[in-house]
């Protein structure tokens, strides 16, 4: 039985288990995209994110934490530079999990893992719509022109 066990062990042993983790966390990092079936993107989503999160804020300490799960100086430097400045302002959810159908070979489920930040086409276009802030036309032109009457007829009085 397997009460309250959470870890997807994707039938391996523990140190093949993380081995396979590492090398799609390196990929990922690389690539910013990538591949997989969807048990493996789903267990790698949950070892990746807190690997992102301590790639926020760059010190010898989440450097070396995050060099003990990846053993990699290129996936290192890349998740310091150029993703932690990214990702910088978001709360959490780095990762995006899309369903692509099934492999041909196995019938496996397959499904494509990517950091948010780095997709243009969802990521772009967001940014922009965002940006113009357009007016929109409001219904209300009597109140206005009650509101134009009565300065007018102020305005007269005074004149007057």
């Amino acid at each position: 039985m397997r009460h309250g066990n959470k870890v997807n062990h994707l039938s391996r042993t523990a140190a093949h288990r993380s081995a396979l983790l590492s090398n799609l966390a390196i990929e990922l990092i690389a690539h910013k995209r990538i591949t997989t079936t969807l048990a493996k993107a789903k267990a790698l989503r949950v070892y990746v994110e807190p690997i992102l999160t301590r790639a926020k804020a760059d010190s010898t300490h989440n450097r070396r934490i995050a060099f003990s799960y990846l053993q990699n100086k290129e996936a290192i430097k890349e998740l310091f530079g150029a993703v932690s400045e990214k990702i910088a302002n978001r709360p959490g959810g780095y990762t995006r999990i899309i369903k692509l159908g099934k492999r041909m070979g196995d019938n496996a489920e397959t499904a494509l893992i990517e950091l948010v930040d780095f997709n243009e086409i969802y990521g772009g276009k967001v940014e922009e719509k965002a940006a113009p802030a357009k007016k929109t036309r409001r219904a209300g032109g009597a109140k206005k022109k009650a509101d134009d009457a009565a300065a007018n007829a102020t305005e007269e009085k005074a004149a007057e």
